[in-house]
């Protein structure tokens, strides 16, 4: 397909993200340089320098996650959806062995497919799950948690922020109840890193996942943190890398692109934070005048939310037919999780949200990052009008 005469504008960033310069540079020294394709666990002189440049990453990487971080407590993986299975079946198996009686989960039932298509492995293992239901907001109360804890809970999962809606969770509350009751806290950052401000101490949580392509890094790359003593059981074997819990060969090459993404952001994340949640409800405050579009967050600017993620539903038109549409325009959206995107069903975060399915079927995600250019997003207003009708006067 040929974009020559048409001018494409990437509305749909929670997706995936284009690399940021600095990561291109990062991969294109790495490519010149003598460290390109060596492996960083072989013993001879290139090795070792790959290997002190492989730490060097981890390193940096667990700087923007809060200064008590040690760079061990970083593993290299091969994305975000890695990094949740891990954190998953790893933290729950590892729980368990260290208490029989931990044989629950508790996982919110907003989270992504990378942890909600795990559930079956767990039950395989033996263990038993609970999903935690959201308000009408699309958050998971602390107080909806701790209804639900008991002493046989191994691990409570809850993301950071959500793919879909935008909105961002109370993990500090949430892992705080977890806590009370015993069991471990992981945290699925993968939408919200570098996008919303974190720190590890202050979440008070014991692993998060992260992943490249969210922020201008490459593709096939992320990260979990695993706090310093938290159980955890590898769920594969074979090489001993990332001191036993992941093994395989790192991908430097992409480490190395990530960091130099991550390095780039974390100066900037306050600042980014402010300037794009201007622009995101700036951009809810002009659609929702339209009669038939609603925000699926509800009173976007009284709940917490991504910046960059503005998620609405509209009203008799289907968000296939409205994503079609808006692709021949130029405007590239979508309805929810790029990773679901051949499901034809309404959205599970929006039936869990208690949005009726009639509605949930005609959402749509717009989302960009600081890179936006603010005047594409009064243009993609004005086209959406133009499909589903323009408002009426006075909107």
């Amino acid at each position: 397909m040929s974009f020559a005469h048409t001018e494409i504008v990437n509305l749909d960033y929670a997706a995936s993200t284009p690399l940021r310069l600095s990561a291109i540079d990062a991969q294109r020294e790495y490519d010149n340089g003598p460290l390109a394709g060596v492996n960083p666990n072989s013993l001879h002189s290139l090795g070792r320098a790959a290997a002190q440049k492989l730490e060097g990453c981890r390193r940096s990487l667990a700087q923007t996650l809060g200064q008590s971080v040690r760079p061990s407590e970083v593993i290299f993986t091969g994305g975000g959806t890695e990094a949740n299975a891990m954190a998953l079946l790893g933290i729950a198996e590892g729980a368990r062995q260290s208490n029989k009686q931990r044989t629950r989960v508790l996982i919110s039932a907003i989270e992504h497919d990378s942890m909600l298509d795990n559930i079956p492995l767990l039950h395989a293992a033996g263990f038993t799950t609970d999903l935690i239901l959201p308000n009408s907001h699309g958050v998971i109360e602390a107080k909806t948690l701790a209804s639900m804890m008991d002493d046989s809970v191994a691990l409570v999962s809850v993301m950071l922020a959500n793919n879909e809606t935008g909105a961002v969770q109370p993990i500090a509350d949430l892992a705080a109840c977890a806590h009370e009751h015993g069991a471990y806290f992981h945290t699925d950052a993968i939408q919200g890193f570098l996008h919303v401000p974190l720190d590890i101490d202050s979440l008070g949580i014991d692993a998060l996942s992260l992943a490249g392509h969210k922020i201008g890094g490459p593709v096939g790359v992320g990260a979990l943190y695993l706090k310093t003593r938290t159980p955890f059981r590898p769920r594969i074997f074979g090489g001993g890398q990332e001191a036993g819990r992941r093994p395989g060969t790192q991908d430097l090459r992409q480490i190395i692109a990530l960091t130099a993404a991550a390095s780039e952001l974390y100066p900037n994340v306050a600042h980014d934070f402010a300037r794009l949640t201007e622009l995101s409800n700036a951009l809810y405050d002009r659609l929702v005048k339209h009669p038939l579009i609603r925000a699926t967050i509800g009173e976007y600017r009284k709940v917490d939310h991504l910046p960059g993620i503005v998620s609405i539903t509209v009203d008799n038109f289907d968000s296939e037919d409205l994503i079609l549409q808006l692709d021949a325009r130029g405007f590239e959206v979508s309805a929810g999780s790029a990773c679901t995107s051949g499901n034809q069903d309404a959205s599970h975060v929006l039936l869990a949200m208690g949005i009726p399915r009639n509605r949930a079927l005609g959402s749509l995600r717009i989302s960009f990052d600081d890179r936006i250019d603010p005047a594409s997003l009064d243009r993609f207003c004005s086209c959406l009008f133009e499909l589903i009708g323009e408002p009426h006067a006075g909107c």
